[in-house]
């Protein structure tokens, strides 16, 4: 069964980002207004989801997999700007075109919104506008954050960096807790994290093969991580270990 056909007849109450949604304080009769214009799309690995510049007849948030934000320069350079992680929005209420290529790393579903009813739905339900922008500007937290990352930091920081910023969405989006050791499967490849940070595949094997040595993550194949310690994966990162913010 494909993960459309999964998400297809979800329930929202038993939805796993139901909690840090734009939904996340709808009562029953809002969610049921929200099915109305709901419908779930799902994107293969490598995928565009919308191209800068399309109209978009649609808003959304990432259920499940990662997503890219990118840019391209009039030269065909391209920068990635940043990530969508699940429970991040798509799209922009209001805005017509979209801003960014937005294409998905690994296979992604999202719950997507007919626009203009889901604009319709935020004048007249106030705390889905205001729940929207929270998000926002957490999404504005991250995008400083990941500034930071690529603009500062070291090769082992970056790489801690983006482990942290992949565990911490892990743990709040399957509600764990901050408590004990993390344990995720990194949806990335080394490939792609090489892409994100702006090294080399060869200077992010070798950086993540220092923390394994290190003991500041164990690995179970490429693809398993634990994270024994999260202040010690912060500190690594050059971050404050007193619990950040959970991007």
């Amino acid at each position: 069964m494909t993960a459309k056909l999964q998400f297809d007849h979800a329930n929202c109450e038993s939805c796993p980002i139901r909690h840090r949604a734009v939904c996340a304080r709808c009562d029953a009769d809002e969610l049921e207004a929200l099915d109305s214009i709901k419908y779930y799309r799902s994107f293969e690995a490598g995928q565009t989801i919308i191209w800068s510049g399309d109209h978009m007849n649609f808003v959304g948030s990432v259920v499940s997999g990662i997503a890219s934000l990118t840019q391209t320069m009039e030269d065909g350079r391209t920068q990635m700007v940043g990530l969508l992680l699940p429970s991040d929005f798509v799209g922009r209420p209001g805005r017509d075109a979209a801003a960014y290529d937005v294409q998905a790393t690994t296979d992604v579903v999202m719950c997507c919104f007919r626009k203009k009813p889901f604009e319709e739905m935020m004048n007249v339900t106030p705390h889905i506008a205001h729940r929207l922008l929270q998000m926002t500007l957490d999404e504005l937290d991250a995008a400083r954050e990941w500034m930071l990352v690529l603009g500062r930091k070291t090769a082992r920081e970056k790489i801690a960096s983006l482990l942290s910023i992949i565990a911490r969405r892990d743990a709040s989006v399957s509600q764990k807790g901050l408590s004990g050791p993390f344990v995720f499967d990194l949806p990335l490849t080394r490939e792609a994290m090489a892409d994100y940070l702006g090294l080399t595949l060869e200077t992010v094997s070798r950086q993540i093969s220092a923390l394994k040595k290190d003991g500041v993550i164990l690995l179970e194949g490429k693809r398993h991580v634990t994270v024994p310690d999260m202040d010690r994966l912060l500190e690594e990162a050059g971050d404050d270990s007193d619990g950040g913010f959970l991007v």
